[in-house]
């Protein structure tokens, strides 16, 4: 989801860094920082064997996601009232009264690809089925979760660490990362706090620190737009800055949409609609 940066620290001289090769349209002027990319909207080839439908669109992994696509698809074909439905396969979003379709939009879907790193592994896909709008937000901000660490640790090759509040962590300087009310920084040689930068990644002796959920370094202003609409478990529908991955399969579970189309449903799509996903 997010395109985090990884800036190079002069007053933190243990801070790793590295070097983007290919900045944002947006960026107007070079910086020294690698832009850390959550989704790759390039498909990547799935290891298991695909199975073709009679449309030539639509790709499963197995017959059993097959036959799952079927039934999610009856099911939001029978639907009734004002309902928004999504097709993964087609990547699109319909706002539906009755019969009539109000509104028609492309979206991006999860990706599909699975993150391996340590013990751990998560498979970035959306659950087809029926949801519900639980609640609606504005300026939404965004709480990474783990995954996006270890996306990061995984591309630069660092190990990963946690930090936990009231436990400092000598560095190989001699220095001290603490975390101080909801900031994170470090204890310099002359004990003073310096706070670390919140929209950076905190990295040290080639490892990527995790900060604490609650602290600033853990919030991301701006990477779900202007307006998210909470279907549960973490799968929202939201905006987003990457305004070229709308309509690919370029998410980590949660459906995209552009700024005019997340506004149309925040404006018009009550908490309790039902939202029907095939």
């Amino acid at each position: 989801m997010k395109k985090l940066s990884l800036f190079v620290l002069a007053f933190l001289p243990s801070c790793a860094s590295a070097q983007h090769s290919g900045a944002r349209a947006d960026d107007e002027s070079p910086r020294r920082t690698v832009t850390l990319a959550s989704q790759d909207t390039t498909p990547v080839p799935n290891s298991q064997p695909m199975v073709v439908a009679a449309s030539s669109e639509r790709r499963f992994r197995s017959r059993t996601d097959s036959l799952e696509w079927v039934s999610a698809k009856n099911v939001a074909d029978k639907s009734k009232g004002f309902r928004l439905i999504v097709s993964l396969q087609e990547k699109r979003l319909w706002a539906i009264v009755g019969e009539d379709t109000v509104l028609d939009t492309p979206v991006a879907t999860a990706k599909g690809t699975t993150l391996k790193y340590g013990r751990r592994a998560w498979t970035f896909r959306t659950p087809r089925g029926i949801r519900t709008v639980l609640r609606k937000e504005a300026d939404p901000v965004w709480i990474p979760p783990d995954w996006l660490y270890a996306e990061v640790a995984s591309e630069y090759d660092l190990k990963l660490r946690k930090i936990e509040r009231g436990q400092p962590i000598k560095l190989s300087d001699g220095r001290s990362l603490v975390v101080r009310d909801t900031l994170v920084g470090v204890i310099g040689k002359d004990s003073h706090f310096y706070q670390l930068p919140v929209d950076e990644h905190i990295v040290f002796d080639s490892t990527l620190y995790v900060p604490p959920t609650g602290t600033a370094n853990r919030r991301v202003e701006g990477e779900l737009g202007k307006y998210r609409l909470d279907l549960g478990d973490g799968y929202l529908l939201h905006g987003t800055p990457d305004k070229e991955s709308i309509g690919l399969a370029a998410t980590h579970g949660c459906i995209r949409l552009r700024d005019e189309d997340i506004e149309w449903l925040y404006t018009y799509v009550p908490v309790g609609t039902k939202v029907y996903i095939y």
